[in-house]
């Protein structure tokens, strides 16, 4: 079983454990697992505080303009051409520091055999790139099991219309209260955003 499947079966235990996410499809899930490394960690930082549908376009046409998204090249691109590609100002220095950080000896390769606190914790010792790019990351691009991103906006405001809440949840608050999915909490991400999604016929 990989580990998007590892996901989805996550999710068929909790349809069963947590009623309030009865009804929903594990089947719709959009369940990745990019894989890691440098470019889909580009994919993310592209991501940060745009829609899904944003960030994948930009992402696309990164690749359109270098081919394989690797230090060197993205280096080699000009402001104009990042501009172009989707990326602003502040974002722009981030992935170039980042690819200096790669050549300069940080491996993100390297990440992978870490335990989840010590992976955030490494990639957030880099610029530009906060807990929620690093859980993300986790979940995304590692398709670790036990993820959260609690500082996620979407599954801030999906938490609060699954609980019926008058008030929307502060990240501390909606980290605590996904404690109550462990060890599955990715899954339970992604049944929340598909609420939120579903909700806003955005599915």
């Amino acid at each position: 079983m990989n580990r998007a499947e590892q996901i989805r079966s996550d999710a068929v235990a909790l349809l069963t454990r947590d009623e309030r996410f009865a009804g929903m499809d594990p089947a719709d899930l959009p369940i990745e697992v990019w894989g890691a490394g440098f470019g889909p960690l580009i994919h993310l930082i592209l991501g940060q505080q745009v829609s899904i549908e944003a960030a994948d376009a930009m992402y696309a046409n990164l690749e359109q303009a270098v081919g394989t998204v690797a230090p060197e090249s993205l280096l080699q691109l000009d402001d104009d051409t990042m501009r172009r590609c989707g990326f602003t100002r502040m974002k722009a220095e981030y992935a170039r520091g980042l690819a200096q950080a790669e050549l300069d000896g940080f491996s993100i390769d390297r990440l992978t055999s870490l335990p989840d606190p010590e992976i955030v914790e490494s990639l957030t010792s880099l610029r530009g790139i906060g807990r929620w790019t690093a859980e993300c990351y986790l979940l995304f691009c590692l398709g670790r099991r036990d993820v959260f991103p609690a500082g996620d906006l979407a599954l801030r405001i999906g938490y609060q219309e699954l609980i019926r809440a008058d008030e929307r949840p502060s990240e501390p608050e909606l980290g605590d209260a996904a404690v109550q999915w462990a060890p599955m909490r990715s899954a339970a991400a992604y049944l929340v955003w598909q609420g939120y999604l579903e909700r806003r016929g955005r599915v």
